[in-house]
């Protein structure tokens, strides 16, 4: 077996290609767009690059075949900001076979130190940790799109190469068709109608307003947390223009407490609802079958993909409020079913405490993991 990096038109086919032979009997399995995979590994699309850098390979067996992958990634923002130097690997897929994970991680491993890390954490994301985060190991159903979805071999993989949890992401399920307890639902009303409180959902057209007042909530309500560094306008101009073709506005929330931005919540429809039987590409087909999917599917599921309140606007119950007012614009349309929770850390009680006060019940569990390289 031998590692192979991806740095040209055939090995980069070879690596998005993978997955069809890990997943081919699974039929929960969506592949994921390839161009949004792709942005992820591209200077001009991920800004990230501009303080980080990232590489991935493909391994082959004796006979030429492939039958793993894997990148990984420096984040100079938040690599010395942990106990050891940290890196991080991801967009792992691999045969069910511990020689060849082991190849791959040690392959990792070797360009991290030749960098000057002395540890990494993984499967993540060069990019922000709402997509392709996380290693799935309790609720293997259907996806969302952008969640990390594998095989449950894949847990022992990683824990038998030496890989410990560093944090669990809890995913939780609202059953849209139910609305809010009764309890819940009295109190969100009186917060939606307090004096002061104004909701108002995003407009397109003034993505530079909400991409500011969303790094400002989001950059006071994570601040505290271990190894946060904050958003910049840049990076949520960036993730709206990307998520533009799938969002619909009326999911994504802002509550303001007299003008001052205090809180958010951002929904997606689920794309793999949109890009099933796509294979991942986006030619003129794709984007014609794509184009028809959106015209006609009626959604049925969508994904809460991030939430934030200011410090000194919690407990208020403005998160309530924004969950009733989004209830408002769903349950007429009468073809949503479930709202996913996703994901919370298991470090962040308030947030998981929020999620069951409006009803939520367990849906996923992914782990982050941590690998302190040997010297």
């Amino acid at each position: 077996m031998r590692t192979i990096e991806v740095d040209n038109k055939s090995t980069i086919n070879k690596f998005l290609k993978l997955p069809f032979l890990i997943y081919k009997d699974d039929p929960n399995w969506v592949c994921p767009l390839n161009n949004d995979i792709e942005s992820v590994f591209d200077p001009k699309k991920n800004n990230f690059f501009n303080y980080g850098k990232c590489t991935r390979w493909i391994l082959l067996n004796d006979q030429g075949d492939v039958i793993g992958r894997i990148a990984a990634f420096i984040n100079n923002k938040k690599a010395d900001k942990e106990e050891f130097p940290t890196g991080g690997c991801g967009f792992f897929e691999c045969i069910d076979d511990q020689q060849a994970a082991n190849m791959l991680f040690d392959q990792a491993v070797s360009w991290l130190t030749q960098r000057g890390m002395q540890a990494m954490n993984g499967p993540i994301n060069f990019g922000e940790n709402d997509m392709w985060w996380g290693l799935l190991i309790e609720g293997f159903t259907s996806p969302f799109y952008g969640m990390n979805y594998n095989p449950s071999y894949y847990q022992t993989l990683f824990t038998t190469y030496g890989f410990t949890v560093k944090y669990e992401q809890i995913s939780n399920s609202i059953d849209i068709r139910k609305g809010l307890p009764e309890k819940v639902a009295k109190i969100a009303t009186w917060v939606s109608k307090r004096n002061g409180n104004t909701f108002e959902h995003l407009e397109v057209s003034k993505f530079d307003k909400y991409a500011h007042d969303f790094m400002e909530i989001y950059n006071d309500a994570w601040k505290d947390f271990e190894n946060f560094s904050g958003v910049t306008e840049e990076t949520i101009r960036e993730t709206l223009v990307k998520i533009k073709p799938v969002m619909d506005p009326n999911l994504i929330w802002f509550a303001y407490v007299n003008d001052e931005p205090a809180a958010f919540t951002m929904a997606l429809p689920d794309t793999n609802e949109l890009i099933k039987g796509l294979n991942g590409k986006l030619n003129l087909w794709g984007k014609l079958l794509f184009v028809w999917n959106k015209a006609t599917v009626k959604h049925t599921r969508m994904r809460a993909v991030i939430m934030g309140t200011k410090e000194k606007f919690r407990n208020m119950g403005l998160e309530s409020a924004m969950f009733m007012k989004m209830q408002e614009y769903t349950r007429p349309l009468n073809h949503y079913q479930e709202l996913e929770l996703s994901w919370v850390g298991d470090f962040n009680s308030k947030m998981l405490s929020v999620h069951h006060a409006i009803g939520a019940t367990f849906s996923k569990k992914h782990a982050t993991y941590f690998f302190k390289f040997s010297h």
